[in-house]
């Protein structure tokens, strides 16, 4: 056969989309070769360790460092007194990096050393003589707003002038105000009073929410050093390193351009990693004083002791229906733990109030918090960012009501859910609604209606064993959420002569599979393998500006932002070949490994070969992009109304449990789920994230529990905190709502905090379906549920606190 008479090659369409892949670093990380940063080590490095208060609350008299200077191999002892620029940080600038004049919790630092070894640092510690005169110690937020309570923060601390986009609405109140209240948001619309007259049926309950923590894999680290010219490196586990570089700068005083932080792969976040806490800050004062690089790394214990928890809530929920099962109001008052500093878990209600809202049409709302100074640890950000506390109140009245007026639980929920169009009275736009959907999926493939009657009827049976069955909702953001000035990241996209792609993103990989997600995006729009990226997103001397890994919108904007510098390549590259081969450019496209013809998918040119003339021409050319993804969701306003996300996430989980009521062990049997996650991008990834949601709503439910009495920390260890483990976690039938959001990419919504939402509430309903005892307080120990049954519990009433 000739040349002329050889058969054009025919390149069949192929996608990555809906594929399960395996995750890009999974590798290396299966193979034990990722070196996390307690493997990184830098030439001259020094050891840091943080000597912690004595106290849980306390004047400190004096402090004696002269032994631990004196001891051989020790570089730097510091205290407040070492530190005269020293300001206070956290979200309301509340706590000193090193304490002045006062401890407020077990956490609290007293003083660093940075030492030749980490035993000779610890020594060093062991040497320091501290002097503290007790003060009365507040372990409960109830008893810190009492009538002449003792004050956390009798005295101002200084400047509170950043994050002036959480304060619209809001009011910060430590400057020295005699209530012990950190923060209080209040949101409202429509009118409860005539919700309430509308309504057949009201209910009201208290519910309590306890601390649990993150329990990272991955304990807290970072390494800093000063060089010659004093430019600042930061080896840092941050999940937002552009914030952080920016509010380092601003603390130090130094020109951001002189600060870099370099991300070693993480060993979990799930937002324990989005504030600035005091460790970092001594660490670079370590690093400054010794004019060496210094490591601080947490101890397991310690990592119990000094990271953010989940913030312990109590909540009053009032809720109203009509005789036809229509929602006709809900009045919440919350009160927030909010321990002795104000990190992210006091902004918290920013979430609830969502949920609270718009979970269902509810024409009347009105929600008031405090977030309260105690003597406990204080709550940071964590994976659903109060919304499993709020849903764990909201789906229990779901269930009360339809049982009030004799209405079946699933066609309650029905008649109140959304569809897609419709706009809340808190100013959200749900353009894709997968909300029935997922209702109507998990309920059909759990058998749910057959077995919540026939689990209801065998109550009375004779058998100890009884059979439950539960269903809960959830609505969250999926498409980022606007608190900052941008919301938006950055992409530069380089391909080579060999058609390789190298992915510089802003976006942080913190375990969650980011890497492997936009290299899929990118190799829909270019029409190559996922084997031909590599992705570059761990330093902010290379990478793109991105807000961080919050409020599940990475794959989102992320994603948007990597399609749309893709998608510039890519008609850069058909310019050129349109040119070339005397095509129109809208005659081709890009798809496996070739320029082809769009209508036949005949092959043109190996892309390869392409590039390669491109660069090699007189007049060479790169292919070589930017794009910058901006949602187009709105700050809100002082009343915190606004399309604040530029998606929703929608979920329904239905949990079935086995009771022994002899003595209340409950066992969780299944977990059937269905999530609007838009579009499905990586099938294995979103499994894995479904799943991972899953368990850690099943620990939030039944078995964490984070046990503070009176400021102190009564189990920081894996031994005496109960995580789940492989044994205990349940069948699972998940299935994938696909709504195809109109602005996500390829029509993809964010899912990461989804699923552990709704287990906890959806557990409270299945416990009720088996035994007829409604819970009120998490988690559900054997010892609390066998209290329950055989009416041991005392009903948990709460005044609530009101608005002045």
């Amino acid at each position: 056969m000739s040349v002329a008479e050889k058969k054009p090659r025919i390149i069949q369409p192929e996608t990555l989309i809906g594929k399960r892949i395996q995750k890009m670093d999974a590798p290396e990380k299966a193979s034990g070769r990722t070196r996390y940063i307690h493997d990184i080590n830098l030439s001259g490095q020094l050891y840091g360790k943080i000597l912690r208060s004595a106290r849980i609350h306390a004047l400190i008299k004096s402090i004696d460092t002269s032994a631990a200077r004196a001891l051989p191999g020790v570089h730097v002892v510091i205290t407040a007194a070492d530190i005269p620029d020293q300001r206070p940080i956290g979200v309301a600038k509340d706590h000193f990096p090193l304490k002045v004049g006062r401890v407020r919790s077990e956490r609290d630092e007293i003083a660093a050393v940075a030492a030749e070894s980490e035993e000779i640092a610890e020594a060093a510690l062991k040497l320091i003589k501290v002097e503290y005169e007790d003060l009365p110690v507040i372990g409960n937020p109830e008893d810190a707003i009492k009538p002449g309570a003792p004050l956390i923060h009798p005295e101002p601390h200084g400047a509170d002038g950043s994050h002036e986009h959480l304060k619209q609405g809001m009011s910060i109140a430590h400057k020295g105000k005699p209530d012990n209240i950190a923060m209080r948001f209040d949101y409202a619309h429509g009118d409860v009073v005539q919700g309430e007259a509308e309504s057949d049926v009201v209910i009201e309950d208290t519910f309590r929410l306890h601390y649990v923590t993150h329990c990272c894999m991955g304990v807290s680290g970072m390494i800093a050093e000063f060089d010659a010219s004093g430019n600042l490196l930061m080896y840092s586990n941050t999940q937002v390193p552009f914030l952080h570089k920016r509010e380092f700068a601003e603390y130090l005083n130094m020109d951001p351009a002189r600060i870099r932080i370099i991300q070693p792969p993480i060993g979990g976040g799930f937002g324990s990693k989005l504030d600035i806490y005091p460790f970092e800050v001594i660490c670079l004062y370590l690093a400054r004083a010794a004019k060496r690089p210094v490591k601080m790394l947490f101890t397991r214990e310690e990592e119990f002791l000094a990271s953010p928890t989940r913030q312990p809530v109590l909540l009053t929920l009032r809720s109203g229906c009509k005789k036809d099962g229509t929602l006709t109001f809900r009045q919440v008052h919350t009160l927030h733990d909010n321990g002795a500093y104000t990190s992210w878990g006091a902004t918290t209600p920013f979430v609830m109030m969502q949920t609270f809202s718009s979970l269902y049409r509810v024409p009347h709302c009105d929600y008031h918090t405090a977030a309260v100074y105690t003597n406990n640890p204080y709550a940071g950000s964590f994976r659903g960012y109060g919304n499993l506390q709020a849903t764990f109140a909201i789906e229990q009245h779901m269930d009360m009501l339809a049982e009030k007026i004799g209405m079946d639980p699933l066609d309650f929920r029905m008649k109140n859910a959304q569809d897609a169009g419709e706009v809340t009275g808190q100013g959200m736009s749900f353009k894709s609604c997968g909300f029935k959907e997922c209702i109507t999926t998990a309920a059909s493939r759990s058998d749910f209606s057959r077995k919540f009657k026939e689990n209801a009827a065998n109550r009375a049976k004779p058998g100890n064993i009884k059979r439950g069955i539960g269903m809960a909702s959830m609505l969250h953001v999926g498409g980022g959420a606007k608190i900052y000035p941008s919301d938006g990241c950055g992409t530069i996209l380089k391909m080579d002569d060999f058609a390789n792609v190298t992915l510089i993103t802003g976006a942080s990989e913190i375990g969650q599979g980011s890497e492997t997600v936009l290299s899929q995006l990118v190799c829909e729009e270019l029409g190559l393998p996922i084997s031909a990226v590599t992705v570059v997103n761990n330093d902010t001397a290379i990478t793109p500006w991105d807000v961080g890994v919050h409020a599940s919108r990475t794959t989102f904007i992320a994603g948007n932002s990597a399609i749309g510098a893709a998608r510039k390549a890519k008609s850069k590259i058909l310019a050129v070949a349109a040119k070339k081969y005397e095509v129109a450019e809208s005659d081709l496209d890009l798809r496996g490994g070739f320029v082809i013809k769009a209508d036949s998918g005949e092959a043109i040119v190996e892309l390869s070969k392409l590039l390669r003339n491109l660069h090699f021409q007189d007049k060479a050319e790169l292919v070589m992009t930017t794009f910058y993804y901006e949602p187009p969701s709105v700050h809100q306003d002082k009343g915190f109304k606004g399309d604040v996300s530029a998606a929703y996430a929608w979920g329904t989980q239905v949990v079935e449990v086995e009771i022994d009521t002899d003595t209340g062990f409950t066992r969780l049997v299944k977990v059937t789920g269905a999530h609007d996650v838009g579009r499905v991008l990586n099938r294995l990834g979103i499994e894995g994230q479904i799943e991972g949601g899953v368990v850690m709503g099943q620990g939030y439910a039944f078995t964490e529990d984070l046990m503070i009495e009176n400021g102190v920390m009564k189990n920081p260890n894996f031994r005496d905190y109960k995580l789940v483990t492989a044994p205990e976690i349940p069948e699972m039938d998940i299935a994938f709502i696909e709504s195809m959001d109109g602005e996500g990419p390829q029509g993809a919504k964010g899912v990461g905090e989804a699923p552990s939402i709704c287990m906890a509430a959806a557990a409270a309903n299945a416990i009720a379906n088996a035994t007829g005892v409604r819970m009120f307080e998490l988690p559900f120990t054997p010892e609390k549920v066998y209290r329950a049954l055989h009416g041991r519990t005392p009903r948990l009433y709460w005044k609530p606190w009101k608005a002045e």
